[in-house]
């Protein structure tokens, strides 16, 4: 038996902002996106390299407020990426832990809390 690689669900209450912390900010691709409806909530999935992450309008989904924890293999160049672009919502700096890891943690407009680690 083997399990399988885990894809957080994150709430999200805003497509714009959403799309502009997630696509824009962090570099992330809609794979795809899908609603009942035009004017019902939206669920979506997006990756970057091998992350995958779903983000859903839907309340019952999940709650705001998760905390990821995301490997990442070169966290100065993600840093100095992130730090590049005009986002007005965050600066997020390296923290190097007591535990040995180094570690860059970013919170989405919904309260998600995202953390970026190289052991």
């Amino acid at each position: 038996m083997m399990l399988g690689a885990v894809t957080p669900i994150l709430r999200i209450f805003d497509e714009a902002k959403a799309r502009q912390f997630y696509v824009d900010y962090l570099g992330f691709k809609v794979d795809w996106e899908h609603r009942f409806a035009p004017d019902l909530p939206l669920y979506l999935q997006i990756a970057r390299d091998g992350c995958v992450l779903h983000l859903s309008e839907h309340h019952g989904d999940c709650c705001p407020g998760a905390a990821l924890r995301i490997a990442v293999d070169d966290i100065d160049a993600l840093h100095a990426e992130l730090t590049g672009r005009a986002y007005g919502y965050a600066r997020p700096s390296i923290e190097d832990t007591p535990w040995g890891s180094r570690e860059l943690t970013v919170r989405d407009p919904f309260g998600n809390r995202l953390t970026f680690f190289i052991s």
